[in-house]
């Protein structure tokens, strides 16, 4: 679906073919350099003894920057590029996600360091993947429970009002989801007893991942599908048609194969996105109705439906 480029319309044959390569080559490569910037960020934090919270911010913000960039050079659908008004929003919500994902981390900030191990007990080749699959089921049953939880899906459908998908929006969602969310997640990790290497490390591949499901971006992953969640899956968790829109993992898509959520084929692609019903939760833009919706009492059937 990705439309023409500004320009290209009165470009000679030879050099729309080089531009359609180049784009072709940058969608081919994008995935594989963001989780090699996920490896060396990590390396280098541990080390040089880096501040890991200083670290996963300042990574996080580049890597929307990166993502936010190839929106633009290799988008999905270039109607889901965000307004300036929209961007405006989305700042909004980053921030409320952000102080959020920062309550919730230090709500279990305790238990991680009571529990999590300064030193792993395993080599950090094989504690890092175990750390990841039992976060990443975590985050998987709170997200599934998001949307099959009518309470819960008060909160979560927040994040279903845009009937776009893209960078930007990702971080449009209700304060108390992401503090449900995140600290579900970081204490299943600390209870276990984690490293708290392997659990920075963990923390920046999810970081990514949740941010390039979410971008307007063509990029393709092919039989990787099956073991990472992508953009492609990421768009029909979003479809307004429930038969499809499962996905409820966003860094792996493992769970969502074992638990019969997995909708994704080659060439399957939402026919729009948002909710079933638009009328049952305030716009984007309304932050206070936004905040105050899960104890309004529910106006409409579709305040109680999870899709």
């Amino acid at each position: 679906m990705p439309g023409t480029s500004p320009g290209s319309a009165g470009a000679s044959r030879p050099e729309r073919g080089a531009r359609e390569t180049a784009r072709a080559l940058l969608a081919l490569v994008a995935y594989p350099v963001l989780l090699l910037s996920i490896a060396g960020v990590f390396a280098i934090a541990v080390g040089g003894g880096w501040d890991t919270g200083r670290t996963t911010f300042v990574f996080q913000l580049s890597v929307i920057g990166y993502l936010a960039a190839l929106e633009r050079l290799i988008p999905y659908q270039r109607s889901w590029h965000p307004t300036r008004r929209e961007w405006v929003s989305y700042g909004v919500y980053y921030t409320l996600t952000a102080v959020g994902g920062g309550v919730a981390q230090s709500l279990v900030l305790g238990g991680v360091s009571a529990v999590a191990r300064p030193d792993p007990v395993l080599p950090l080749w094989a504690e890092i993947p175990l750390a990841l699959l039992l976060g990443s089921l975590a985050s998987y049953t709170v997200h599934r429970l998001g949307h099959t939880n009518r309470w819960l899906w008060r909160l979560h459908g927040v994040h279903h009002v845009p009937e776009k998908v893209n960078v930007g929006n990702n971080g449009v969602n209700h304060i108390a989801d992401i503090l449900i969310a995140q600290g579900c997640t970081q204490l299943s990790l600390a209870l276990v007893g984690f490293s708290e290497t392997s659990v920075f490390g963990v923390g920046l591949f999810v970081v990514a991942q949740g941010y390039f499901v979410h971008a307007n971006v063509t990029v393709r992953l092919g039989p990787l599908n099956h073991v990472f969640a992508s953009p492609e899956q990421h768009r029909l968790h979003h479809s307004t048609d429930l038969a499809e829109a499962g996905h409820y993992g966003s860094d792996l898509s493992i769970w969502d194969r074992a638990f019969g959520s997995f909708t994704w084929r080659p060439g399957r692609e939402p026919g729009a996105v948002g909710l079933v019903d638009p009328d049952s939760f305030p716009r984007t833009e309304s932050f206070l109705a936004t905040l105050a919706h899960p104890w309004r009492r529910p106006v409409k059937a579709g305040d109680t439906t999870t899709g």
